[in-house]
């Protein structure tokens, strides 16, 4: 594997020039005050950085103590373009952002190849922005990482538990699963819903559907991996697109997850 994936919504869903996503990424930072935490694995959201920005800010910021530790990624998105069954790994060396290229762990990438319900398919990753809008926060606050991204179509938890399981690692992994929340209802009808999704999660239910979070599928297996791992989760934020850049008739949920290790939990 030579190739590498570029940057396919930059200009779209964040700035294409790299001072003003680093400007961008500042604001993004700028509204929140980090939680003490150190997280194992996170939930964070996938729009435009100008809707869904500072909700993933708030996870994202938890990572500055760890610049020199967490040194892989394990990424997980959902689907939007190309329907994949399982989990689908790009088939690239590379990830790359205008920040830059993140190298793919290749060696963690070869720890699952053998499962059933992991394959390759370039497609689902060419247009995909659910996994790439997440490498420049990463990029941001870590020192050199390697990335194992896969995109989820029909995963069951138990599927994706199971790649989790294989990848978890010690403090050098993080696991970032990649959701919005509720779609294109009303705000008070998405605050509803939502609040009732994190709740969901908060209570490591999984059970999760598409109509709660675009990222279902592997946040279900999130929430089956933490539980057996005894993992504790925190909510770090929740708003909707109404509260940020967009209007209050249709608007999108996004939420923002840490989940710790009992010894790293917050006193």
């Amino acid at each position: 594997m030579t190739n590498v994936r570029p940057a396919v919504v930059a200009g779209a869903f964040y700035p294409a020039r790299p001072e003003a996503l680093r400007n961008l990424l500042e604001h993004c930072f700028a509204d929140g005050v980090a939680a003490q935490l150190h997280p194992k694995a996170v939930i964070a959201p996938h729009a435009g950085y100008i809707y869904s920005g500072p909700v993933a800010a708030s996870a994202y910021a938890l990572l500055r103590p760890l610049r020199n530790v967490i040194r892989r990624v394990v990424l997980l998105g959902p689907v939007h373009r190309v329907w994949v069954a399982g989990l689908a790994l790009p088939g690239v060396a590379a990830f790359a952002t205008p920040l830059g290229q993140v190298p793919l762990d290749l060696a963690g990438i070869a720890a699952i190849a053998d499962l059933p319900q992991v394959g390759v398919s370039p497609a689902a990753h060419a247009e995909e922005h659910s996994l790439e809008v997440h490498l420049p926060f990463l990029q941001s606050l870590l020192d050199d990482f390697s990335l194992i991204p896969l995109a989820v179509g029909g995963a069951t938890p138990e599927q994706v538990a199971e790649v989790l399981e294989r990848l978890w690692g010690g403090d050098e992994t993080l696991i970032v699963i990649s959701s919005d929340l509720s779609h294109f209802l009303d705000y008070d009808a998405a605050r509803r819903v939502d609040a009732a999704t994190v709740e969901q999660i908060l209570r490591l239910r999984g059970g999760l559907v598409g109509e709660q979070a675009c990222g279902a599928q592997p946040i279900n297996g999130l929430l089956l991996a933490a539980a057996r791992h005894g993992l504790t989760p925190h909510l770090l934020d929740l708003r909707n697109s109404g509260d940020t850049a967009g209007d209050r008739d249709r608007v999108v949920g996004y939420a923002a997850f840490a989940f710790t290790e009992t010894e790293h939990a917050s006193p």
